[in-house]
């Protein structure tokens, strides 16, 4: 009895039964802190840049992105592309010298702007030549390509690789980089493993509170204009290295940028380890470490209120934010030093001694010794604290000794 062989297009049909199998995935809600961040970028409308190596899948999460944000997805791969494709291509009308040349924007283009929303995916950036950089950047900021402006529904996603990773691989010019928040992209050895099973992790829009909104607006410009304030070399600062000019560094841009950063994250209730990385990511490790600790110290208590009410005062529970109240009731009392304010600093002192680690207040307590008058009564709670000090003292000086004797 003769056997029925298939056809080669019956066996392909096969094969691509087999494909959407494996095709077939599904996502589920799962923390992901680089992927919040991501998507909290997006929702801010700044274009974001992912570093990672070849294959950690950088763009398999911006497919899943578009996906889950319901936005179509278009990717540009910007190694492959002249100038001209960003900048747009001169063509002559009727009559130039009335008209003049139009610069016309390419296919893919037009049809985000039909659109009217989408993400732009360029991909391989760190592969595209200085002029093909430049030709980026009216793109990145401005939203422009030839005469053609991106509509305010289109946001624009960037990946690269490492330079040393990277094929032909160039650093990212000053300009180009400044305009990116970069994230570090990073596999998660649970999120591959569970995704190759068929179930990746679901991006979705932060829930912003409406009635934070403009709390969160407040909250930020305090914050960045009270730590450029007391940083002012911080506002701009071009890095020395090649290397690192290519990544997050702090300019009035990226500063903007950071502000926005943070609104968002407030509205949204983030945690602090999405807003570490946007911050980092947009100012550089250095300035946006820096940030973040004086956002912590934001919401310390006033000096003035602890020092009017020392048996009430609540004091915060880390010992890095507790230290720095104590440093500023010190210097509330060494700006205006009376003896009353001067016995209510040794109150705290005592008071921060009887609920937490004593080692806070050897630095605060020394200070506050050498504002005493030659007429000020010494207060009894000094007692309480000079044993406490001088244990802590002798525990740091038996913690040098050990350290020396290895």
């Amino acid at each position: 009895m003769p056997t029925h062989t298939p056809s080669p297009a019956a066996r392909l049909d096969v094969a691509g039964d087999l494909l959407n199998l494996l095709r077939d995935t599904t996502t589920e809600p799962r923390p992901d802190t680089q992927l919040e961040a991501l998507t909290l970028a997006v929702a801010a409308d700044l274009p974001v840049l992912l570093w990672g190596e070849p294959g950690i899948g950088k763009t398999a999460a911006l497919t899943q992105l578009a996906t889950a944000l319901d936005l179509p997805l278009t990717t540009v791969i910007a190694s492959v592309h002249e100038p001209s494709d960003f900048s747009g291509l001169p063509i002559v009308g009727d009559d130039p010298a009335e008209q003049g040349v139009p610069m016309a924007p390419p296919d893919w283009a037009v049809r985000l702007v039909r659109a009217g929303r989408g993400l732009l995916f360029l991909d391989e950036l760190s592969t595209a030549p200085p002029a093909v950089q430049a030709a980026l950047l009216r793109l990145v900021l401005e939203r422009r390509i030839g005469a053609l402006r991106l509509p305010p529904g289109v946001r624009i996603v960037a990946a690269a690789n490492p330079r040393a990773s990277a094929a032909d691989g160039w650093e990212l010019s000053p300009p180009l980089a400044n305009r990116f928040v970069h994230l570090r992209w990073a596999h998660d050895h649970e999120v591959v493993v569970r995704g190759l099973g068929g179930t990746w992790p679901h991006a979705t829009l932060p829930g912003l509170d409406p009635g934070k909104l403009r709390d969160a607006v407040d909250f930020a410009r305090r914050a960045v204009c009270r730590f450029l304030t007391a940083r002012p070399p911080l506002v701009h600062r071009l890095p020395s290295s090649e290397t690192r000019r290519g990544g997050p560094w702090p300019s009035p841009r990226s500063w903007e940028m950071t502000l926005h950063l943070i609104a968002f994250a407030a509205a949204a209730g983030s945690s602090r380890d999405v807003l570490s990385l946007l911050v980092r990511g947009t100012v550089g490790d250095g300035p946006g470490l820096e940030l973040l600790a004086s956002l912590d110290r934001m919401d310390l208590p006033d000096p003035e209120v602890l020092l009017a009410d020392p048996a009430g005062a609540e004091l915060p529970e880390r010992g890095d934010l507790r230290q720095a109240v104590l440093d500023a009731v010190v210097a509330a009392v060494r700006a205006r030093p009376e003896k009353s304010r001067w016995d209510a600093a040794w109150a705290l002192l005592a008071r921060a001694v009887d609920t937490g680690a004593p080692d806070v207040v050897v630095v605060p307590a020394t200070t506050l010794a050498t504002l005493r008058r030659e007429d000020w009564d010494v207060p009894v709670t000094i007692d309480r604290l000079t044993s406490a000090v001088d244990l802590s003292r002798r525990a740091d000086r038996a913690a040098v000794a050990a350290r020396a004797g290895r």
